[in-house]
């Protein structure tokens, strides 16, 4: 399998194990939904864990993968307040806590790039 073909399957993967932990334990990640959007910080949390298993179903689907990537690029970017929240929050963590949170903020653009790089690539294919 090359390494375009392993591409789309990692990142569902990535999708995937993420959405799954949003209900494995959405405690984790009620703490980092945005105060302003309406309805509770659980509800949230399942939403976008839904939101990631739908989309790692989709990269993961030759036929869907271009849309379903592109869709992802923009899941990306939307997360990203939630993301720093995240390290406003734990600024005043122990170190290994808050390097994990600040970790996270530069973490979104090579996702949205890989992103981005599998659907360009599924529509290439096709």
């Amino acid at each position: 399998m090359s390494r375009s073909e392993r591409s789309p399957l990692l990142l569902a993967g990535l999708l995937a194990a993420a959405g799954a932990a949003h209900f494995a334990d959405p405690r984790r990640f009620d703490e980092i939904v945005p105060r302003g959007l309406p309805g509770t910080p659980r509800a949230w949390t399942y939403v976008s864990g839904a939101v990631e298993l739908a989309l790692a179903a989709g990269i993961a689907l030759p036929r869907t993968r271009p849309a379903a990537a592109r869709a992802a690029a923009a899941f990306f970017v939307g997360v990203f307040p939630a993301n720093v929240k995240m390290a406003v929050d734990w600024r005043h963590r122990p170190t290994p806590q808050k390097a994990t949170a600040y970790g996270r903020l530069p973490l979104q653009l090579p996702l949205v790039l890989w992103a981005r790089g599998v659907a360009r690539n599924a529509r290439d294919a096709a």
